[in-house]
């Protein structure tokens, strides 16, 4: 069976499975075409609709509606729910407009620029009435799932610290990409990648009060940073440090938890583009007394299968079925992460 979010086809077709409910797309870059692919394979729904300034992108679609502008496919009274897939600074006005549309609402991360912004964005959401969700992927991965799992179940004690590195190789052409602007991006590396690994840090540790942080330029020499530095301590005494980096010439994630009675370390993710190799966990079953600790047995997990994108999609047409919040990737979740990441910001030092 092939990789979920993988697309085989030539071009697109609308596929009516178990869902009913039609789904309108704006933004049919590489995220926009995962989304696309996810809803189709699982099932949950159908695309009706799809915009994209990019007329050109349209050619891989068939018997959908295309618009050219995000505004006009929101309007359209077939779409119920719309998935939002545009650059940054789209993100927040496109997300109020559909909500205040009547739209259940899918929208990629960043959720906004600013804590406030969310805040906003969280009223037009209580207005709606309608379901409001965030693609906090990394979440819905498997080794992810099983981390939360083991830390959940207390077999090994509560977190003492955790750390996390995530970081990517870019080249000349990111002078040319949306995401090297800051007027489009809003922030750097730590809005691309960075909020991922701090969403994990939150899922797992909970909210975290004191944040120390150093953000620079040191290489690209543009509005937005390529390296953050960030310590953050909660209330219970995790503490969790940051690297979110692209100046390390190399793509790589990875995830470190320990606690009092071993720990968990996640090396690798699945990615559509498989840039970060494979994905793998290290547990530590078997501890003696410190300070003269060793471990006596791990267990080692590689998953080969990357469920995440059907998962986000599954839990998101649930909430709407079902009437029921939505449970992951909230908006709640979404302000907790800006505010911390206001203040990384604001140790800003480009």
């Amino acid at each position: 069976m092939p990789d979920p979010i993988t697309i085989t086809r030539s071009k697109h077709e609308v596929v009516t499975a178990r869902g009913t409910i039609n789904v309108g797309i704006v933004g049919f870059g590489k995220m926009g075409q995962i989304r696309f692919d996810a809803v189709m394979r699982t099932g949950c729904g159908r695309v009706v609709a799809v915009a994209d300034p990019d007329r050109a992108k349209f050619k891989r679609l068939s018997r959908v509606r295309m618009y050219t502008e995000g505004h006009d496919l929101i309007q359209d009274p077939s779409v119920e729910a719309v998935f939002i897939c545009t650059p940054n600074y789209q993100n927040r006005p496109l997300t109020i407009q559909a909500l205040r549309a009547g739209k259940h609402v899918f929208c990629e991360k960043p959720p906004a620029f600013t804590a406030s912004e969310v805040e906003e964005i969280i009223a037009a959401e209580n207005a709606s009435g309608k379901k409001l969700m965030y693609g906090f992927n990394h979440r819905h991965h498997e080794s992810v799932k099983k981390a939360k799992e083991l830390v959940d179940s207390g077999a090994y004690g509560r977190i003492l610290w955790m750390r996390g590195r995530y970081g990517k190789s870019v080249d000349q052409s990111f002078y040319g990409d949306w995401r090297s602007k800051k007027e489009f991006a809003g922030g750097g590396i730590m809005l691309d990648q960075g909020i991922h690994m701090l969403d994990l840090f939150l899922m797992l540790g909970g909210d975290f009060e004191e944040v120390h942080a150093f953000v620079s330029n040191l290489y690209w020499k543009l509005d937005v940073e390529d390296n953050v530095f960030a310590t953050f301590r909660n209330r219970n005494g995790i503490v969790a440090s940051l690297h979110s980096t692209m100046t390390q010439w190399r793509h790589l994630f990875s995830l470190e938890i320990f606690l009092e009675k071993g720990y968990i370390v996640i090396n690798g993710l699945l990615t559509p583009s498989g840039t970060y190799g494979a994905e793998a966990m290290t547990i530590a079953k078997n501890r003696t007394t410190a300070p003269a600790a060793t471990w006596s047995d791990e267990e080692h997990i590689t998953f080969e299968i990357d469920n995440s994108w059907a998962s986000e999609i599954e839990n998101f047409f649930d909430a709407i079925k079902s009437d029921m919040p939505v449970s992951v990737g909230t908006s709640s979740d979404a302000l907790r992460l800006m505010r911390l990441i206001d203040k990384i910001y604001r140790r800003m030092s480009l």
